[in-house]
């Protein structure tokens, strides 16, 4: 019973603070179930967000959803879930409310914008430690930059190059997965 009021409280405190949208929230999702209690591995969290990118709903709520269930099952993923939604929900009618109430508020429209380069700081550095784990294979930069992973370094070339050219995001997983796949057997 304790880990599930414990995910809930984590997953509370990350819907919280994580404004931005699901993409920020992969940093705080990582530094709870990886880096604070280590539910997961770096590579089981990455797995989890490739799974929460590829199925329907936000991004952030899948990936509680998820991270709940790996740790402490059904249990786990209703409390990590409700955790995650609970904050939402509740600023989401304060501010309804406020809005509604007062219309343009000045200050909470300068709060937002000021929020909006602390969030790309953390989607840019969830990405970055997504790139160390797909081409090095580690969860930082390594001291010899040369002993990359040949696969995971032209997938993630040919993504990106997809990715400027508009691909759409099932086409892209599903095409990486079978690049993945073909480039294993071959043995490349």
């Amino acid at each position: 019973m304790e880990i599930y009021f414990l995910l809930y409280w984590e997953f509370c405190k990350i819907g919280l603070f994580c404004v931005g949208g699901g993409y920020a929230s992969m940093p705080w999702i990582q530094a709870v179930v990886v880096d604070s209690y280590h539910w997961l591995t770096m590579s089981e969290f990455i797995d989890i967000f490739t799974i929460s990118q590829m199925t329907p709903g936000p991004i952030g709520i899948n990936a509680a959803t998820f991270a709940g269930t790996k740790i402490a099952g059904m249990g786990g993923s209703i409390a990590a879930t409700l955790g995650f939604v609970t904050p939402s929900l509740i600023l989401c009618l304060g501010v309804t409310y406020l809005l509604k109430k007062y219309g343009d508020i000045t200050a909470i429209k300068g709060i937002l914008n000021g929020l909006r380069p602390a969030v790309i700081a953390l989607i840019f550095a969830a990405g970055l430690s997504f790139v160390y784990l797909s081409v090095w294979n580690t969860e930082g930069l390594p001291e010899d930059i040369t002993a990359f992973d040949t696969k995971g370094l032209l997938i993630l070339i040919l993504a990106i190059a997809a990715v400027r050219r508009k691909m759409g995001v099932i086409n892209l997983l599903v095409l990486s997965g079978i690049l993945g796949l073909l480039l294993g057997l071959t043995g490349i």
